[in-house]
């Protein structure tokens, strides 16, 4: 098994209700975005390891995986992102988790962002292609703060971008970068800088858009 390859894990059931903040998708295509509740038991409890994951009408793989356990068996995952992956209350984890097909494979892809329990900012974005009964890691983000989502089939990450002075809810700016598939890996296909002018504190930003290098 390659590094960053990490075995399909579990049927541990995926449910929302964790109250983590997270933007969801951006449009309302056939990817679907929950939230992990909790991990539904032992890794490979109630799963076949001989099972393989392929698409459904639903939009999600065939076998159920425990995006929590996929996060903690990856070497691509840092260290100091597995060691703070804990359930914010109860066994609700800081975890989103996307299904849609962004990297050409017939089987649906999962996109996961690891979120902050305190704020909800994304502490990492990761990327997991199907590969027969493995999940393949082919893009990590570990830049906080930073949110991956799928957008008509590319991959749309958002950092926002904060001045010395400023509030968690009120960033200076934002950068969006949109990758896509090519071949056997994500390119970046363009990059939006966003300038926030905040004149009035409590209201909402007005967006000044500065335009791709």
């Amino acid at each position: 098994m390659s590094a960053g390859t990490v075995v399909l894990v579990g049927t541990g059931l995926l449910a929302a209700g964790c109250a983590t903040g997270g933007t969801g998708l951006r449009d309302g295509g056939p990817a679907r975005t929950e939230t992990v509740a909790r991990t539904g038991g032992p890794v490979g409890s109630a799963a076949s390891p001989h099972a393989e994951a392929s698409a459904t009408a639903s939009g999600r793989p065939a076998v159920k995986v425990d995006p929590v356990a996929l996060l903690k068996a990856d070497p691509k995952v840092s260290a100091e992102v597995k060691r703070d992956l804990k359930p914010c209350t109860g066994k609700e984890y800081p975890v989103d988790v996307s299904y849609g097909k962004v990297t050409g494979s017939t089987v649906v892809d999962i996109v996961v962002n690891v979120l902050s329990c305190a704020d909800a900012l994304g502490r990492g974005s990761y990327v997991y292609r199907a590969e027969g009964t493995t999940y393949e890691n082919v893009f990590a983000d570990e830049q906080p703060p930073v949110y991956a989502e799928i957008d008509r089939g590319d991959l749309v990450v958002t950092k926002p971008v904060y001045g010395k002075s400023d509030a968690l809810s009120y960033p200076s700016g934002e950068d969006v970068i949109t990758y896509r598939w090519t071949g056997d890996k994500f390119s970046e296909q363009d990059r939006i800088h966003t300038d926030y002018s905040n004149v009035d504190s409590g209201g909402q930003p007005a967006p000044a858009v500065s335009p791709k290098n």
